[in-house]
């Protein structure tokens, strides 16, 4: 059963809503982009947006042939199989990014950022690769929202049936641990600052896909969605541009 059309009633005319947030967030990153650009894919997976329903929301997210090249880096060989990919690397047994500094254009972490040991480590190697200009896109739940809570306290061995069981159109082998190391608003704007970006970070909120399975669930996570204050919203949106300020020490 969809509760879409009756709380979106915008979705029978294109399959999405006006607060798709997969949409906002995959626009903005297309209007940043230059057709000479290099994109680094941070955490590309096996390329599971090639399966979406909706053909005007794939392509929006499939950069390859609109840009230079399309470089995917993830821990796991499968991202070998990514179709969106024009090269794919894995992370070295360290962590560190084996691309070439001030090489990259735009990185994206689209849905990763959730699942890192070190974030910190994170931000400084996308710093490093970041050429003078060049921009970092950021997408992640917000752990302090109902999302994020609910998330905290399931043993992440459940995650996999769970998100199955709520969100129909999720494959288990896309749902991954789950730390929350960096994944507040304010965490995510201090650890981009620190490093000289030019940021714009905030939280935002689309359709409650995590309560489909009830219709009054549902109903209750619209109310959350046009009343939360933003610290509170699920998914966290960072945007920031790289400008060439030296970063500032912080703890390690």
């Amino acid at each position: 059963m969809s509760y879409e059309t009756s709380f979106y009633p915008e979705t029978r005319f294109g399959g999405f809503s006006n607060l798709d947030g997969t949409l906002l967030f995959y626009v903005r990153v297309n209007v940043l982009l230059q057709p000479e650009d290099r994109v680094l894919d941070f955490g590309c997976g096996r390329g599971a947006q090639s399966e979406d329903p909706i053909l005007w929301r794939r392509n929006l997210r499939n950069l390859r042939g609109r840009v230079s090249r399309v470089i995917g880096l993830d821990v796991d060989p499968i991202g070998s199989e990514n179709a969106t990919l024009d090269e794919f690397h894995r992370l070295n047994e360290d962590n560190s990014w084996p691309i070439e500094s001030g090489s990259i254009n735009l990185v994206i972490c689209d849905n990763v950022i959730e699942h890192l040991p070190n974030p910190t480590q994170f931000f400084d190697e996308a710093t490093r690769v970041l050429a003078p200009g060049g921009y970092l896109c950021i997408r992640t739940p917000n752990r302090l929202s109902y999302v994020g809570i609910a998330s905290s306290l399931v043993p992440n061995k459940y995650h996999a049936s769970l998100v199955q069981k709520v969100q129909v159109d999720r494959q288990g082998k896309d749902v991954f641990p789950t730390l929350y190391r960096c994944n507040t608003v304010g965490a995510v704007r201090r650890e981009l600052t620190r490093r000289g970006f030019d940021a714009a970070v905030f939280g935002y909120e689309a359709e409650p896909s995590y309560l489909h399975f009830s219709k009054v669930a549902y109903f209750f996570g619209v109310l959350h969605q046009r009343l939360a204050p933003g610290f509170l919203r699920p998914a966290i949106f960072g945007f920031a541009r790289k400008t060439g300020i030296e970063p500032t020490p912080g703890p390690r």
